[in-house]
């Protein structure tokens, strides 16, 4: 082979890779960034700062200085994962959505960070993620086995769709396509809508709004858009679009969901601003010291229910993937510890089983002590 065959086929290799590359990232799932009035709406925003969005309280993702998140999941792909996955099915026990009487006020986990609710009869679904990576990368992020025992078919229409962020864990292309036409309204932080405008959907059912906003959509729903301490971004832009945390309030039932996000003042703030909750979704697992400013280590998964005055904790972000260094089931044994004595209840359903929201002392069994 002489040299300038050799030269032109390096060339044309390193072409098909570029070319691959940018056909790769352009993919739909990517999402693109907020622009035109939607940006200009973003830039307003008093949390929106030097071109991106940031916490109440400005916080590092990594703690230590000699290492980024690009870094520490490098480190967390090649590392050992005996014991970050179950060596069996995940146990479930599905319900049938369809057939929960429509005054029935319940919550259904789904895994990881999916929560299907039914309260005053609305039916609210919160980032689904039923593909089998939590990533854009087959490769990355495989969701446990058994966790997935949902699909788009198994849902009635859904009233409100709520997106707490753009992290491919929360916010699955695959998912909201196939979902779309049951989708009557989605809520979603500042930036967030910009997906959905991407994807078609119809711009009046977006209600993409800063934090400390009330939305009404129904007449006996109200649901507001709270802080978090988190960051966003689905490749290379760091925090082009907000995240948040949920309060969903009805006359006599009202839910807060905690999104991923590290501990800080606004737990205690948001319980005194809604005086308690029945039901608190927290985030617990995938921590580690190395970045607990951005996901609640497990004690403060305890103090934050006990912040915003939750009389009833189910637990999220975990039981479906393993994106951190612990083992699949400590945080559900971390949590039995860190809720001892502690004045809410603490309730442990299977994916799919059914909780009756406000409803004291139903039983449920410590399932993930059954699983290896």
């Amino acid at each position: 082979m002489d040299r300038r065959t050799f030269i032109l086929g390096g060339l044309g290799a390193l072409g098909l890779l570029s070319g691959g590359g940018f056909y790769f990232v352009n993919q739909p799932k990517f999402g693109r960034l907020p622009s035109g009035e939607r940006l200009e709406r973003i830039k307003a925003s008093p949390h929106y700062v030097n071109g991106q969005f940031q916490c109440l309280n400005p916080v590092q993702i990594m703690t230590n200085p000699d290492e980024n998140r690009f870094l520490a999941t490098y480190k967390f792909i090649m590392r050992d994962k005996t014991n970050l996955f179950p060596k069996e099915k995940m146990l479930s026990k599905k319900t049938d959505l369809r057939s929960i009487p429509s005054n029935e006020n319940v919550l259904i986990w789904m895994g990881h960070s999916t929560f299907y609710l039914q309260i005053y009869s609305y039916k609210i679904l919160i980032d689904p993620v039923f593909s089998s990576y939590g990533s854009p990368i087959f490769f990355i992020n495989k969701a446990f086995d058994g966790s997935n025992i949902y699909t788009a078919e198994d849902f009635p229409e859904i009233d409100v769709l709520a997106i707490t962020h753009d992290h491919w864990d929360h916010l699955d292309y695959s998912s909201v396509m196939a979902l779309k036409p049951k989708i009557k309204k989605i809520v979603c932080p500042l930036g967030v809508g910009e997906y959905f405008e991407q994807w078609n959907f119809d711009l009046n059912k977006i209600h993409e709004e800063d934090w400390y906003t009330e939305i009404n959509l129904f007449d006996n729903l109200k649901i507001h858009i709270l802080p978090s301490q988190h960051f966003s971004g689905r490749f290379l832009t760091s925090n082009p679009t907000e995240w948040c945390s949920f309060a969903f309030i009805t006359p006599k039932l009202k839910v807060f969901c905690s999104g991923d996000g590290g501990y800080g003042s606004h737990f205690k703030d948001i319980g005194q601003r809604f005086n308690g909750f029945d039901l608190a979704l927290m985030e617990n697992g995938q921590y580690n010291e190395r970045w607990h400013n951005i996901h609640l280590m497990p004690e403060e998964t305890a103090q934050a229910t006990v912040d915003v005055g939750a009389k009833q904790l189910v637990t999220s972000h975990n039981g479906k993937f393993a994106l951190a260094y612990h083992d699949w089931k400590e945080p559900f044994n971390v949590m039995d510890y860190m809720s001892k004595d502690k004045p809410f209840e603490r309730l442990t359903p299977m994916i799919g089983e059914k909780v009756y929201i406000g409803q004291a002392g139903q039983k449920f069994t410590r399932w993930w002590t059954e699983m290896e």
